[in-house]
């Protein structure tokens, strides 16, 4: 990496971008939407349920496949994409001399404005209302040493995760009585006054009220019921939050150790993410799998919380193996030139992420072709497959032409206070 050592801090220019980066993003870009899109025709209501328990044959396997392979990986690649971002813009400020503080809060107040707009306008599953929240916590850690981000990091993650063990330890191990009323977290969350029975019959009537208005009602009808449930899930940053912020951390530390600017010195580090992490991971992700995939969002059945745990402590190794696979793949001569098709559209992820949500929810929604709950789970993978292939083909094609994709430029011109150069030449 370049950094540009010019008195005034700029946008990155094309030169000074790390290709790695982009490469992993747009490979990103693709998990991303596998997960997805399953929630264009599902309430995001039920984002944290795991495989619809109705799957069959084919659906079956691709929901199961996705499950251990896809789901949970990808936002936490995402997570250690904006930790990275957040270490290269913080450099770029020091190597300059000037401030970073203001100039990262426009950038994260923006950040916000994107996802707010997108969650309530476009899609409810919206993830960058909450990177943007948790980004102002990263400003705390802006002067800590670079191996030290890597332990805070591990340790934020974990908070849930111990919480999650404690519970387990208290938990009668045979679960609840049949006629014991559960402890559903998401309708503590819809209604924290009520009784257990009351906010889970709320609950219920809530992702009702979610599927029929995303299935048959009017564009103005879905914009409040997306509100509704941005309300929702930014009271599950309680606990999420910690997951996320911990992924910046990490991703803070790859950066800033030089392991994602110079590769090829630390290609130890990346062979043990990719043939002991990835392994590890993927165990325990299969593991997770055998106790169950599916679940009632009930904390007080030990079987479905072990489940989710596991599933946790999966997440981060596969995702980080993910990323070791891909930056060893291109020091290969071999495979350097294939994975290169990834970075147009990784250099455009912020308007691909939200394209996909426009494309996905007029496909879906009652306000576009009305597809809600009539495409099956194999289908929607072949779906992602053609919509992606075409992203992949227009992101090339854009950036052939401009400097930034659209909402990447506006993005930039906000944080900067200036209109961004658009187009090349």
């Amino acid at each position: 990496m370049t950094v540009s050592q010019s008195a005034g801090l700029a946008p990155v220019s094309p030169r000074e971008r790390i290709a790695t980066l982009d490469v992993i993003r747009g490979f990103a870009l693709l998990g991303i939407f596998l997960m997805n899109v399953e929630y264009f025709s599902r309430s995001t209501l039920t984002i944290a349920q795991g495989m619809p328990p109705d799957l069959e044959g084919i659906d079956f396997l691709a929901g199961w496949l996705i499950y251990v392979f896809v789901q949970g990986k990808f936002w936490t690649m995402f997570s250690l994409l904006f930790g990275m971002g957040f270490a290269v813009m913080l450099s770029r400020a020091q190597v300059a001399g000037r401030g970073f503080v203001g100039l990262y809060l426009r950038r994260t107040l923006a950040l916000l404005g994107f996802g707010l707009a997108h969650g309530i306008l476009v899609w409810s599953g919206d993830i960058l209302h909450a990177y943007a929240l948790l980004a102002f916590l990263l400003l705390l850690f802006r002067r800590m040493p670079a191996d030290r981000l890597w332990r805070w990091g591990i340790g934020l993650y974990a908070v849930p995760l111990i919480g999650m063990a404690v519970a387990l330890a208290v938990m009668p191990a045979e679960g609840p009585a049949d006629d014991t009323p559960n402890d559903t977290a998401m309708a503590q969350v819809v209604e924290t006054d009520a009784t257990e029975g009351e906010a889970e019959a709320r609950f219920a009537a809530l992702v009702a009220e979610s599927e029929r208005v995303m299935r048959e009602g009017r564009y103005g009808e879905a914009v409040v019921q997306r509100a509704r449930e941005l309300a929702v899930h930014l009271n599950m940053l309680v606990f999420g939050g910690w997951l996320i912020l911990g992924m910046f951390l990490i991703g803070a530390w790859l950066l800033r150790s030089g392991a994602i600017v110079e590769p090829a010195r630390h290609l130890r580090l990346f062979r043990w993410l990719t043939f002991a992490g990835l392994p590890a991971g993927i165990a325990l992700a299969l593991l997770s799998a055998s106790v169950g995939t599916s679940f009632a969002l009930d904390q007080a059945d030990p079987a479905m919380l072990r489940a989710l745990l596991l599933m946790l402590l999966a997440n981060p190794l596969i995702c980080l193996g993910y990323v070791g696979a891909i930056v060893l793949a291109l020091q290969s001569p071999r495979w350097a030139p294939r994975l290169a098709i990834l970075a147009p559209a990784g250099r455009m992820a912020l308007t691909n992420y939200l394209l996909q949500s426009v494309v996905g929810t007029l496909l879906f929604y009652g306000y576009g072709l009305g597809l809600y709950g009539q495409v099956p789970r194999a289908w929607q993978v072949v779906l992602v497959a053609g919509v992606f292939a075409l992203q992949l083909a227009f992101s090339a094609w854009w950036l052939e032409r401009f400097r930034y994709g659209p909402a990447e430029w506006l993005w930039r011109s906000i944080t900067y206070l200036r209109l961004q150069p658009m187009r090349r030449g």
